[in-house]
């Protein structure tokens, strides 16, 4: 049995990426009772909304779901308490060392993940007894690697590093990229921007129909100063971008950031001067559909790449 289905106890090994502002408990259970592993998106949450989602999630679906956690969240320590207390079965860390809360999430009966878009955070994972690694390459969007590796070039990287179950993520949006993923040596993918542009994502509906009409070459990965992060080019991209030319400092730029950026753009929908977190394989998806066709389309396409293989 494939490993990363075994470890989570789904159907097929198809991760929901937790993308901030996105990623709420009705994508999560749509995609866990698709088949796939939904995740609840913490990130742009406060604790007693992450507790809601959760409560919500359970409701929704009976099948296994799960909880992005990045480390770097001002509130880290009440997120792990509620998702203790409220008996989450499946977390996915990232954006920080997950030496810091591995063990504690572990001994309390949580499987644990961690996204890496390097090998030497992949070690730091087997070292701090996580489940599965995410290795995360160049193309995906929101907050990236400084390295700016490929998934065509990590995942063979980390493949070849670690020995434990291995899920790939960046670029994979189609049955065809998960197929290749698999070859490369992953045993299951996380999905991030084509659930953006799902009906049951929470973005905001001209975020949804910003990520149908965009283009190839429409993301960059901006602010490597500051963090890594690819964006649709908008105005605010622009104006980053320009900071970043002209040699601007890490406070000027955390300055014109502000606050609340990204939940203006991608959840409320300021087109012009938000943040729009999206990934490059945004220029393949043109509809917005229900989770359960999106994964139906995509294991038909798998199926038939597949199957076409043996005459290549």
């Amino acid at each position: 049995m494939n490993r990363i289905c075994q470890l989570f106890g789904i159907e097929y090994p198809i991760v929901q990426g937790g993308m901030i502002w996105c990623s709420g408990w009705e994508l999560a259970a749509a995609v866990s009772n698709a088949g796939g592993l939904g995740l609840i998106g913490a990130g742009s949450m406060y604790p007693e909304i992450l507790r809601d989602h959760i409560r919500k999630t359970k409701i929704a679906t009976s099948k296994p779901f799960g909880v992005n956690l990045p480390l770097l969240y001002p509130e880290i320590e009440n997120h792990i308490q509620i998702i203790v207390d409220e008996k989450v079965p499946i977390v996915f860390t990232s954006a920080g060392n997950p030496n810091k809360y591995t063990a504690k999430l572990k001994s309390n009966g949580i499987v644990v993940v961690h996204v890496v878009a390097n090998t030497k955070f992949a070690l730091k994972c087997v070292e701090a007894g996580v489940d599965a690694i995410v290795a995360e390459g160049f193309e995906a969007g929101g907050h990236n690697g400084f390295e700016e590796t490929t998934t065509m070039s990590l995942v063979p990287l980390i493949r070849k590093t670690v020995s434990i179950p291995l899920i790939a993520a960046g670029g994979i949006g189609c049955g065809k990229s998960m197929l290749a993923a698999m070859a490369l040596g992953a045993e299951g993918v996380q999905i991030g921007s084509r659930f953006v542009a799902s009906v049951e994502s929470s973005a905001h509906p001209e975020f949804k129909q910003k990520i149908v009409a965009a283009k190839e070459g429409e993301t960059e990965l901006i602010l490597k100063n500051l963090v890594p992060v690819r964006l649709l080019k908008n105005d605010f991209y622009r104006e980053m971008k320009k900071m970043e030319n002209e040699r601007a400092g890490i406070s000027q730029l955390v300055e014109h950031l502000g606050k609340g950026r990204a939940k203006k753009g991608m959840f409320e929908g300021d087109m012009i001067t938000g943040e729009l977190e999206i990934g490059q394989v945004s220029a393949n998806i043109d509809q917005i559909l229900p989770v359960s066709e999106i994964i139906s389309t995509l294991l038909a396409e798998y199926r038939a790449q597949l199957a076409l293989l043996p005459k290549l």
